[in-house]
């Protein structure tokens, strides 16, 4: 605010000089006051009063800036009347300092204007800040995605551009054959001006038309990309990115996020060059009707521009917020309407409705929030539009008085003026657009450019694997969990092959963990896991997934038919009957026949339409269509009953595989041929079910209270 007090105040002390010497003028008649060498000697006196006015009072934060300022505004008027006497040798010399007050407003406004330029923009180029220069890396980067379609982008811009020179000469060709029309005989070039009317419109529809195919072309294929790369790369990501940052959200990123960035990066790159031609050939013509009322209109557009930037900084994290309340409030339907069976067990549909009207209730009270913002910068944005239009009406009225514009000409200027604004307007509402869309793009990118927190796979792949697995001395946390509360220290036993190993122990013992290790969800901090001896991650990921195969109890199972279930992962199809032969060694495939269109029967949505126990079948036959050395059966046959339970464990030990269980079942503990048990993350006892409950430790003590069913 002192900036702009001072400059004001030096602009009032130029006024005052300009009187002054128009006084000096009136009484003492001296011709070698007058002409150009009379408008720069002004020129340069007012700045060296200026200069050393400014250098006494002002404080030297601000000296420099207000010095430039001075300067530009004491030397625009002998640069410009040099200007015109070079351009027009013939027109008259300068008379002095205008006692007009429009002059002498437009003199500092161009000033000010100029300065403003120069100062916020141009000077900058090698002062950027952080922000403005991750701006410009952010908008670069997606433009390098665009390389693949330069030869679609060329075309585009070149119809564009074609497309824009039709639209500027349509009113000259009108005006044309409106001039004939208005004679008392029609000219013999009418046929021939209607007729580049016609082509030119013509043109213009063309070029307009193939301009908007082949930019939204390039879109697709710009948002096809992206969502390809971006989900590529978070399937990449390891387990516990995924737990930080829920499915809906993730989703809200992928789709509604990837398309926002690529529209607003390529149509307002479309509506930005558009504009800018528009607003050149517009301006060649309005300047050759009045330079004064042109400037005016220039004016405009820094002060929208800094309206605009203000707006922008107050929207910005409104769009951020509202961005992060959709993607939450589609997570907290999704959860809903996915577990509505949970939901209607306990009774908590008005919970629920609460919750989501509390969400909709913020999202709301950050939509009106956003609507005044709107609002207020709407009424200020065409507030400031009226000023510049009554200082124009004003000026122009001074111009008309003294021969120097027509009213025809006038009239033709204010319609070229209102498009140009309109030009200028969308411009800075694209560059507005442009910088709020630029959280998303950052999130976008950095989701592109994470690296996962995992060991980098190997490429073991032998064809032969006895499936013996060692823990050796595993420590083990989670990430979100505290450091002090390991869940797993100084794990160390062995999975034989061919041998059944059950993980018992009361709940937050480990097994979890362990099982989680096995299957390389998690990465252990100390210590290692070795399948025949080489360290898991050694292994090829393809290689080890299909031969460690994992079986929980409550099997994700995906839309479609069950054979794209039991499918599901593998490189080639199945042979359908390997598939029915895997399925009647577990007694499976009675019910799947029973079923309306068999194997190809549709599931629902994540298995809907299957019982519990057939959902386990499914995922027993999956995983054993995969022929794997080691499977982990995580309370997979819970839900089945004893013969079928029977069934499955001969058949998972079936060519000497190693068969982890972890189970609550006493049934099936105690046909294992090792017991492992877990306590607070640590192996306490180990051996058979009778080894154990002869030692009367801790497995026999907590016997009651770890398994469901006896024996």
């Amino acid at each position: 605010m002192g900036v702009i007090a001072w400059a004001l105040g030096i602009v009032l002390l130029d006024a005052f000089l300009c009187l002054a010497q128009l006084a000096g003028l009136l009484l003492w008649e001296c011709s070698s006051c007058g002409g150009l060498a009379g408008a720069w000697a002004f020129g340069l006196s007012k700045w060296v009063f200026l200069h050393v006015f400014i250098s006494a009072l002002t404080d030297e934060k601000h000296r420099a800036l207000l010095q430039r300022f001075a300067a530009l505004l004491c030397l625009i008027s002998p640069v410009f009347e040099t200007g015109r006497s070079l351009t027009s040798p013939s027109s008259e010399q300068h008379a002095g300092p205008s006692l007009d007050p429009s002059m002498l407003l437009l003199g500092a406004a161009s000033s000010s204007l100029a300065c403003l330029t120069w100062e916020k923009w141009l000077s900058r180029g090698g002062q950027m800040t952080k922000d403005d220069l991750d701006t410009r890396r952010l908008l670069t980067r997606v433009l390098t995605y665009f390389k693949p379609d330069t030869i679609l982008l060329i075309a585009a811009f070149g119809f564009l551009i074609m497309g824009v020179i039709c639209d500027t000469y349509i009113p000259l060709y009108q005006g044309k054959v409106i001039d004939m029309l208005s004679g008392q005989h029609l000219q013999d070039g009418f046929g021939y001006a209607v007729g580049h009317l016609v082509l030119i419109s013509s043109g213009s529809a063309l070029f307009s038309g193939m301009r908007g195919g082949i930019f939204k072309a390039a879109l697709a294929r710009l948002n096809n990309r992206l969502k390809h790369l971006l989900f590529h790369n978070l399937l990449k990501q390891e387990v516990h990115f995924f737990e930080e940052n829920n499915p809906g959200r993730l989703s809200s990123r992928l789709h509604s996020d990837v398309d926002r960035m690529g529209r607003t990066v390529a149509l307002n790159a479309n509506a930005v060059v558009r504009s800018t031609v528009k607003t050149v050939l517009m301006l060649r013509v309005m300047l050759g009707l009045s330079w004064e009322l042109t400037l005016l209109t220039c004016i405009e557009m820094p002060l929208l521009a800094i309206l605009q930037n203000k707006y922008t900084n107050l929207s910005k994290d409104l769009k951020d917020q509202t961005q992060e309340c959709h993607a939450q409030n589609k997570d907290l339907a999704s959860q809903v309407i996915g577990g509505i069976r949970t939901v209607r067990s306990f009774n908590a549909e008005k919970d629920e409705l609460r919750r989501y009207h509390e969400a909709l209730n913020e999202l709301r009270a950050i939509s009106r929030r956003s609507s005044i913002y709107s609002a207020v910068y709407l009424l200020i944005r065409r507030l400031v539009s009226l000023c510049i239009k009554i200082f124009m009406l004003i000026q122009a009225r001074s111009l008309i008085s003294s021969g120097q514009l027509t009213i025809g000409s006038l009239v033709s200027f204010f319609l070229y003026q209102k498009p140009m604004s309109v030009n200028l307007r969308e411009i800075m509402y694209c560059y507005g657009e442009t910088m709020s869309t630029v959280g998303v793009i950052s999130k976008v990118l950095s989701y592109v450019d994470r690296t996962p927190k995992c060991t980098v796979e190997g490429n073991l792949a032998p064809q032969n694997l006895d499936g013996r697995i060692v823990f050796q001395n595993v420590n083990f946390s989670y990430p979100s969990a505290p450091s002090d509360k390991p869940a797993l220290k100084s794990v160390s036993f062995e999975i034989h092959p061919g041998k059944i190993t059950a993980l018992v122990g009361p709940s937050g013992g480990g097994k979890s963990s362990c099982v989680s290790l096995l299957k390389r969800l998690y990465e252990t901090q100390e210590g290692q896991i070795l399948l025949d001896g080489q360290p898991l991650h050694r292994y090829e990921r393809k290689y080890f997934h299909q031969k460690v195969a994992l079986v929980s109890q409550n099997p994700v199972l995906f839309s479609g038919s069950l054979k794209y279930n039991i499918e599901y992962g593998l490189e080639k199809p199945a042979v359908e009957e390997r598939m029915k032969e895997v399925a009647k060694k577990i007694n499976a495939h009675r019910f799947i026949s029973e079923m309306a269109n068999g194997y190809d029967t549709d599931i629902g949505e994540c298995g809907g339409k299957l019982s519990e126990g057939q959902k386990q079948s499914l995922a027993i036959i999956r995983a054993l269509l995969r022929e794997p050395q080691v499977i982990i059966l995580d309370e997979a046959t819970s839900k089945l009953d004893v013969d079928a339970e029977k069934v499955v464990l001969n058949e998972v030990l079936a060519r000497g595989r190693s068969v982890l269980i972890v189970a609550h079942q006493l049934s099936i503990v105690e046909k294992a041929d090792h017991i492992i048990f877990m306590e607070d993350g640590s192996v306490r006892e180990e051996g058979t079910h009778q080894e154990l409950m002869n030692k009367k430790g801790r497995y026999f003590r907590l016997k009651e209270e770890l398994f469901s069913e006896s024996s």
